[in-house]
């Protein structure tokens, strides 16, 4: 639709029929840009959330396993062992070692993701760190693990699984932890913030 004159930079001080005619028929600008924005927004919002609450289910699950589950293996029999070691294996890998990967794979993707007030740093940092318990887990804890399967009860491949598990993987993940809460922290502040100048 062309324009008439002298309808144009100066609208905003000259009243004319032509002008009036002219904003009526033209079309709408869509609101399309906007939504998109707004639910883009929102999947970051439950991106982070669900990979909050999948870091803290894997810090209770592994604190579980690090202070309740290793320290009582001595106190099985070496003839049983074993057989309990066999059968405790697939449960800690279904119920502990893949949601601990699903939650590395779904902190990755909050790099591209992630929500406006959480920065990008802390991500690549909680990265770092997830990516550090898997090099121990891949590196020292799996032969440990294989070792005790394959040999039965032995003291010492415990005594070191226990240590090197504190080391390199539950100190680690306990500062991913605080790390997640520090950003819920941020996250929630500018949530708050945001409201009361709404306000």
């Amino acid at each position: 639709m062309s324009l008439p004159a002298p309808c144009g930079l100066f609208d905003n001080y000259i009243d004319h029929a032509g002008c009036s005619e002219y904003y009526l028929q033209r079309p709408r600008r869509s609101r399309k840009p906007m939504q998109m924005t707004r639910s883009t927004s929102k999947a970051s919002l439950w991106l982070f959330l669900i990979t909050f609450s999948m870091v803290f289910y894997g810090t209770g699950a592994s604190f579980i396993e690090s202070f309740v589950n290793y320290p009582t293996w001595p106190l099985v029999g070496p003839a049983e062992f074993r057989a309990f070691h066999q059968a405790l294996g697939p449960r800690i890998i279904g119920f502990m070692v893949v949601p601990m990967f699903v939650t590395t794979i779904l902190t990755i993707l909050l790099l591209w993701f992630r929500p406006a007030a959480v920065p990008r740093w802390a991500i690549w940092l909680s990265v770092i760190l997830q990516l550090l318990t898997w090099i121990s887990t891949a590196a020292i804890q799996i032969p440990i693990q294989v070792q005790l399967s394959t040999n039965g009860l032995s003291l010492p491949l415990i005594e070191r699984l226990i240590s090197t598990n504190l080391w390199f993987r539950r100190l680690p993940h306990l500062v991913n932890t605080f790390l997640f809460f520090w950003m819920m922290f941020l996250l929630l502040f500018r949530e708050n913030s945001e409201k009361r100048q709404e306000a």
